[in-house]
């Protein structure tokens, strides 16, 4: 029997590994929900790209339980990291144990959570810039590779379940490769994504501003002083070299990160807890102030509890709250 890619969460990531996964010949079944979910199962799923758009027809469930599994079976996690626990555990209620769950989301908590439902437990390292803002719509801003995806198992090593999702991938087209140290990578994905908020709530480009360099240099810190590895900036540019080539689709240039999409949908929930608020976590553990990251991860989850629009926020006007705080807390 064929192995079939069952993939848990079908926005922007997850939907455009479904649509390319499907388009190379290969079984795919999607968990989505909403709106979303009735679009695909009335139209299809469709995926926009620089050079064209296609809907292809991907059965879509709404839960885990829907399925008849097997053990030929592999589910690719995409759900948003705040909606990991639950997925996990609907999935842990229905599926074999021996089940391949391979983790594809932000943040560096999934797969802990997963693993300990799920012995086979992979990471994924994912750089694709994808959008989801329409029901039924995924977009992928960059041809002719759509993006990279890494996979190691969690925590460590490469081994046949890995080589196989690899080669899954490339016949998909994505630039992929087997990793080892699977878990230094996301580490370094997690300090790039520390941005992600600060772009989603303020008014002007802030992903390289003041709060965006603050954000990753607390970021930094809290990691080497828990003695996590990651993966040197040179190496991650080494890493991607020019294969991610950003064009406009249908004449619109990207939006936003993942984090600004959520904001943008009103989705209500949003993952900066498990980005900024890890590295609140690592600090309050290891005694390293992150008042910058404090300061978004707040900001931003008022945000989106509000459903407040994106970009609203002056970052003039966070910078002297965050200098503010800096010096009650005497850093």
């Amino acid at each position: 029997m064929a192995r079939r890619f069952i993939v848990y969460g079908a926005g922007a990531v997850g939907g455009v590994i479904a649509a390319r996964l499907h388009l190379a010949g290969l079984p795919v079944v999607v968990i989505a929900r909403g709106q979303h979910l009735a679009a695909i199962q009335r139209d299809g799923l469709t995926l926009e790209t620089p050079d064209r758009t296609v809907t292809v027809p991907i059965p879509a469930l709404a839960s885990p339980a829907e399925l008849d599994w097997s053990e030929d079976d592999t589910v690719l996690l995409t759900v948003k990291s705040q909606d990991t626990e639950r997925a996990v555990a609907d999935l842990a209620a229905v599926a074999p144990p021996s089940l391949v769950v391979i983790c594809g989301q932000n943040g560096v908590a999934n797969e802990p959570t997963t693993l300990r439902r799920f012995e086979n437990t992979l990471a994924m390292w994912v750089i694709i810039p994808a959008t989801h803002l329409v029901a039924g719509v995924v977009r992928v801003e960059a041809a002719p590779c759509p993006g990279i995806v890494d996979v190691g198992r969690y925590p460590r090593a490469a081994d046949a379940a890995v080589e196989e999702m690899v080669v899954a991938l490339r016949s998909a087209g994505f630039d992929s490769r087997g990793l080892a140290d699977v878990m230094r990578w996301k580490y370094a994905k997690l300090l790039m994504n520390l941005t992600n908020a600060v772009e989603a709530i303020c008014a002007t480009p802030a992903r390289d501003g003041v709060l965006a360099r603050a954000v990753r240099e607390e970021g930094v810190a809290c990691l080497e002083a828990a003695g996590i590895p990651y993966a040197s900036p040179e190496e991650e540019a080494l890493r991607r070299g020019d294969l991610i080539r950003l064009r406009p689709v249908n004449g619109e240039k990207r939006g936003g990160s993942s984090t600004w999409q959520s904001l943008a949908r009103h989705a209500g929930t949003s993952e900066v807890d498990y980005l900024n608020g890890e590295i609140v976590l690592l600090g309050r553990l290891h005694g390293v102030p992150a008042p910058a990251n404090q300061l978004v991860q707040r900001l931003a989850n008022r945000m989106t509890r509000e459903r407040a629009e994106p970009r609203s926020l002056d970052e003039a006007a966070l910078l002297a709250e965050l200098s503010t705080r800096r010096g009650a807390a005497g850093v």
